[in-house]
């Protein structure tokens, strides 16, 4: 071997291992919850951007009693849940494990990418990997209608 070839060799493999570590750093990043959610000082309670107070989120009668469904809140994925006849709550459709989008599965919801799943009334977290709960939105009901609050 030549002293040129043990230098391109020792700059490809120097280039290879670099480029390893950027794209290592990049994936450990993208464990973060990556939800654009604000935590209450460590409670395990987290809020959701709902976008202005007002904005339609759903109607009652379009969610059975016990039942969610999908929604879109602001542009972003959410869960309209109705816990009883005159109640409705809200939750980001975000997973706070990886950021994939939950699917409501009966009275649960299910996380595609990892197997988290969720209380799809409260946003609780029923198995993980997830440790936090799905950041709510707050919602209020206005006659039939469900708007954030």
């Amino acid at each position: 071997m030549t002293a040129e070839t043990a230098t391109r060799r020792t700059v490809l493999t120097t280039g290879v291992a670099v480029a390893g570590a950027a794209a290592g750093a990049v994936a450990l990043a993208a464990c973060g919850t990556g939800s654009g959610s604000s935590s209450n000082s460590g409670t395990g309670d987290t809020v959701a951007p709902a976008g202005p107070a007002g904005t339609a989120v759903g109607t009652l009668s379009e969610v059975e009693v016990g039942k969610c469904k999908s929604v879109t809140v602001s542009g972003q994925p959410a869960i309209l849940a109705r816990p009883t006849d005159s109640t409705a709550a809200c939750f980001s459709a975000i997973c706070t494990h990886q950021g994939c989008t939950v699917a409501p599965a009966g009275n649960e919801l299910h996380c595609p990418c990892h197997g988290s799943v969720f209380n799809a009334l409260t946003g609780a977290v029923k198995k993980g990997p997830a440790e936090q709960p799905l950041p709510s939105i707050p919602v209020k009901v206005d006659g039939t209608n469900v708007v954030t609050a």
